[in-house]
């Protein structure tokens, strides 16, 4: 059945739960609200922009919403990359953003509960000011935790702490009916029944709206430093890193580059990376609780690398070093963004015994079709982020090229034992590629989950699974 049109009556109802300065129309909805990060994906408008600021109106939104059969789109701060937070169906794009409180850090129980809308740059800076830390930690540091809960975040620090999922220890929703459900609590352990809360980390929005989250955190490591590898080819770069996990010592991140990405990102940022005269490169971080420790742990890594190839290897052992490396890698993203003029995003996952294999691949690729290629990402677990990027092509051979490419790319992890998606999500630009990879099983019981959370399919319509009948704009 189709979805209803967002009404006038509709409208006062909005206005009436959240008030009328919170439900934008028309042209008071700015062109942001209508994309994520990746342009290539499109554009949709939603009918309104409602900005709830509390649970409660949450419920009462998705009520109205569930009554009405009325498509939902929950959003935080738009930074997606696979279009999961636009309003491809219209309806109501539900701005999470304003719920941004830290309501409580518990240091008896190592937790603190938070609002959604939190971003990841507060949160981390709040834990540290108290000798905490929140460990993941993905580049896109303007993030609202909700965000990285619903894609199950990963980031840099993987290696070590592992992803979002390891960190969420309770989390209070709303469902696509209205009714306001909790799982999980402060509670190290849980045995109790289905686990619910772990089922809707990752779940990108549509089975339903996370409200307050209580997430774990650690003593913060007193003492941390980054080395920096320059290799002269990435071949022998990417081949050390099974051996670097393999030694045995766990650094916090492993991050592989390439020197057009760095050169891409000193333009972007205006700062010079303390080196670019070699073709790839190795940033590893390490933390500890002790000098001693961390000393034994990057002196046998450094030995690794040099045995491996490895031209030098610089350490950065001051808070300035470290900050200037890992700026220039945070912005990797937005620096191959801005040097073309569009650009595709594959966000696959591969055993970590096979990243080399994927890495030669990607080159080979990029050889075969002569399109710029770009990639860099997390060596240490597998997950690399690997660019298409138009420049001087015309439409219709990068829209040749560019479906080929993807497939070949997501097609080669597959048979690498990989994954579509490592941190990204499937939104509604991978829906194909996602059902490309699993089992008819896997994806009946998906469609069965999201069936009985969301019977009306209202939330988030469109994304990571297909329904039918499907009434999108």
């Amino acid at each position: 059945m189709p979805y209803n049109q967002l009404n006038a009556r509709d409208i006062e109802r909005l206005e009436a739960i959240v008030g009328k300065e919170h439900v934008l129309i028309g042209d008071a909805i700015h062109e942001d609200f209508t994309h994520d990060e990746m342009m290539e994906y499109g554009c949709f408008s939603p009918d309104a922009v409602v900005q709830a600021m509390t649970a409660g109106q949450v419920s009462q939104i998705m009520k109205l919403a569930y009554e009405r059969e009325l498509p939902v789109t929950p959003r935080g701060s738009g930074t997606g990359l696979c279009g999961g937070c636009v309003a491809i169906s219209g309806g109501i794009l539900l701005s999470l953003a304003g719920m941004n409180q830290i309501l409580e850090f518990d240091e008896e129980n190592l937790t603190v509960t938070i609002e959604p809308g939190v971003l990841l740059m507060d949160l981390a800076a709040a834990a540290i000011e108290r000798g905490l830390l929140y460990p993941p930690d993905p580049g896109e540091k303007s993030a609202t935790v909700g965000g990285n809960v619903m894609t199950n975040a990963g980031g840099m620090r993987a290696v070590k702490y592992g992803v979002t999922r390891e960190y969420v220890r309770g989390m209070t929703v709303v469902l696509p009916n209205g009714d306001i459900a909790r799982f999980g609590g402060k509670v190290a352990k849980n045995s109790s029944g289905y686990d619910l809360k772990n089922l809707l980390i990752g779940s990108e929005g549509t089975l339903a709206i996370v409200t307050e989250l209580i997430l774990k955190l650690v003593p913060l490591p007193p003492h941390s430093l980054s080395l920096l590898v320059p290799f002269a080819t990435l071949a022998s770069c990417i081949e050390t890193v099974p051996k670097i996990i393999m030694s045995r010592v766990v650094p916090t991140a492993i991050e592989f580059m390439e020197r057009d990405v760095i050169e891409a990102s000193e333009r972007y940022l205006g700062h010079t990376f303390p080196d670019k005269t070699s073709n790839a490169y190795l940033l590893l971080t390490f933390d500890g609780h002790s000098q001693a420790e961390l000393e034994a742990a990057y002196r046998k890594v450094a030995d690794i690398c040099l045995e491996n190839g490895a031209i030098d290897v610089f350490i950065s052992d001051t808070e300035e070093r470290q900050d200037s490396i890992w700026k220039a890698r945070g912005a990797f993203l937005e620096a191959i963004n801005t040097s073309t003029p569009s650009m595709d995003e594959c966000d696959v996952v591969v055993p970590r015994n096979r990243i080399a294999d994927y890495v030669k691949s990607v080159a080979g690729v990029q050889k075969k079709f002569n399109l710029r290629i770009p990639s860099f990402g997390h060596a240490g677990d597998g997950n690399l982020h690997v660019y298409l990027c138009k420049d001087d092509a015309t439409d219709e051979i990068w829209e040749h090229k560019r479906q080929a490419i993807m497939e070949i790319m997501y097609e080669t992890a597959k048979m690498m034992g990989g994954q579509v998606s490592g941190e990204h999500g499937i939104g509604h630009a991978k829906i194909r590629y996602l059902e490309e990879s699993v089992d008819e099983a896997s994806l009946a019981l998906m469609h069965g989950i999201k069936q009985v959370f969301d019977p009306k399919n209202i939330l988030n319509p469109g994304k990571v699974v297909r329904l039918q009948p499907e009434n999108t704009l």
